[in-house]
């Protein structure tokens, strides 16, 4: 396989390369499962898009199937697990994926979806044989254990992103912080450079693999640093998993965070947590009394990247430097550079709140695949774009978050897109229009809220009504948490809502500055 699992496996073959629930795999048989997979998909005989997707539950598996499809030479779609058929089929559909990873959980839907579409080919794990679904053990036992072919270009994944329409858009996630590679080969020489600085030890991954951040994970097993792959997010197994392998690295969200220090201080005190090194932190805003907790618990150690699935990350801050400037996201990052633009279109200055944008020195920006429209509204001009934020920079150059131009609601560190569950809650009978916002959740940032005006306000719909409507056609997480009979959403003749406004009421007023 790649340089570092073949030199592990020679050097270290008995030792620990990838952990999950049942078990660790050596780095001996981590290799040749890893290379057998390579070998498996190069035989294949994919299409111009070259695609897989993986939906399924965190477990060794994906792992392996995201990491096997970077040698191969394969993009691979990551899938949330939590999808109901119509969103996969539409998945499926728009990234052209002519192989559909699924586990025991996710057979039945992917299966079904699979059939539907006609096109497309499902490997399950761990599940009984049966027709119509490609066995894994067996389709990877068929193949060669030999190091496959290093000559084939590398392929990044697809991930998906908020559309204008509600669904989905496709954007090539390309790691702004590598290189291009010419091929295989070169990437993973790059990528065990890009994580020479990495703390040496296990890293452990507590996020879903189809969060662009908790996929980074699989680029460290990639360098040769051992993985531990918990199934779900649960804080205090998340803490004896560091004490039993000896973590010393981990990606979290604001929400792991609030949940792990809400355990008991009994239960805390538990688990050594010393050997933790380097604790990246992204997904959502983390409250500055959570952040301080956690830096006096685990140490400074802690790193916070802000970006975006469509650029990569764009702005960096340590622990040391947070401490100095509470609230600041940190320093734009190479390839990027930094513009706050007022609402009249000139750029602005040091301590003054404008639309954030970042020039890509590159020329590339970010680019939504088959949406030239959705590409073109997010940039100022060529290489210059925006991820819908507001916000300033101090006279050093860190810059602070204060609001959003868009409507994407940050929950527990999982995007939720407004658009698709408006449509779905206007097209109730007993509906006439629908907004839906973000508002303060203690435990995870935030959470969506419908404000629906009825058809009758005499008689308005039940809100157990509203969310049974909306649970037999979106995934659980999209599901508004309360859902608040309103006379106005403040609809313009334009038909276009301030979300700005209508969200004011119910954040506190320190969230500008000024």
């Amino acid at each position: 396989m790649a340089l570092a699992t073949r030199d592990k496996a020679r050097l270290f073959p008995n030792e620990m390369g990838l952990a999950d629930a049942r078990g660790a795999i050596s780095w001996s048989a981590l290799d040749a499962r890893l290379n057998r997979l390579a070998n498996a998909l190069i035989a294949f005989g994919f299409g111009a898009e070259r695609r897989v997707a993986v939906f399924a539950p965190n477990a060794a598996e994906p792992v392996l199937a995201y990491l096997g499809s970077l040698h191969a030479g394969v993009s691979a779609v990551p899938v949330n697990s939590n999808l109901k058929a119509e969103e996969l089929a539409y998945v499926l559909r728009e990234s052209e994926a002519e192989i559909l990873f699924v586990g025991p959980e996710t057979l039945a839907l992917g299966q079904a979806v699979a059939a539907e579409l006609g096109t497309v080919e499902v490997i399950a794990w761990r599940c009984a044989r049966q027709e119509g679904v490609t066995d894994w053990d067996a389709w990877l036992d068929g193949q060669s254990s030999e190091a496959p072919d290093e000559r084939l270009a590398p392929r990044p994944y697809l991930q998906f992103t908020s559309g204008t329409t509600g669904f989905p858009k496709a954007i090539d996630a390309v790691d702004t912080t590598l290189p291009r590679a010419s091929d295989t080969a070169e990437f993973f020489e790059l990528l065990c450079q890009w994580s020479a600085d990495r703390p040496t030890g296990a890293h452990l991954v507590l996020g879903p693999l189809y969060f662009n951040a908790s996929l980074s994970s699989v680029r460290a097993l990639a360098a040769g640093f051992p993985l531990v792959v918990a199934e779900r997010f649960d804080p205090e197994a998340a803490l004896a998993l560091i004490e039993t392998y000896r973590v010393v690295g981990s990606v979290m969200v604001p929400t792991h965070f609030k949940r792990l220090l809400a355990l008991p201080a009994e239960v805390r005190a538990k688990y050594d947590v010393s050997s933790m090194q380097s604790l990246i932190h992204t997904g959502a805003a983390c409250p500055p009394d959570v952040k301080r907790a956690m830096i006096d618990w685990f140490g400074p150690i802690l790193t916070e990247a802000y970006g975006g699935t469509e650029s990569g990350t764009t702005n960096v801050i340590t622990s040391a430097e947070w401490l100095e400037r509470p609230g600041s996201v940190g320093k734009t990052i190479d390839p990027f550079e930094l513009l706050i633009y007022a609402d009249d279109g000139a750029l602005v200055g040091p301590n003054e709140a404008g639309q954030i944008f970042f020039r890509d020195k590159r020329g590339r920006g970010i680019v939504y695949r088959n949406d030239p429209e959705k590409t073109k509204a997010a940039h100022r001009e060529p290489g210059v774009f925006t991820l819908g934020d507001v916000g300033y920079r101090d006279g050093d150059g860190y810059l602070y978050i204060t609001d959003r131009v868009t409507d994407m609601i940050v929950s527990g560190g999982v995007n939720i897109y407004p658009a698709e569950i408006e449509h779905l809650l206007v097209a109730h009978p007993d509906i006439l229009d629908a907004a839906v916002i973000g508002v303060p959740n203690p435990d995870l940032g935030e959470e969506a809220k419908a404000l629906v005006i009825p058809a009758d306000p005499s008689n308005p719909p039940l809100e157990s009504a509203l969310l049974d409507h909306l649970r037999a056609r979106i995934s659980t997480y999209k599901i508004p948490r309360s859902v608040e009979i309103v006379d106005d959403i403040g609809r313009n003749a334009a038909g276009k809502i301030n979300k700005r406004a209508l969200r004011a009421p119910y954040w506190p007023s320190d969230r500008t500055i000024g």
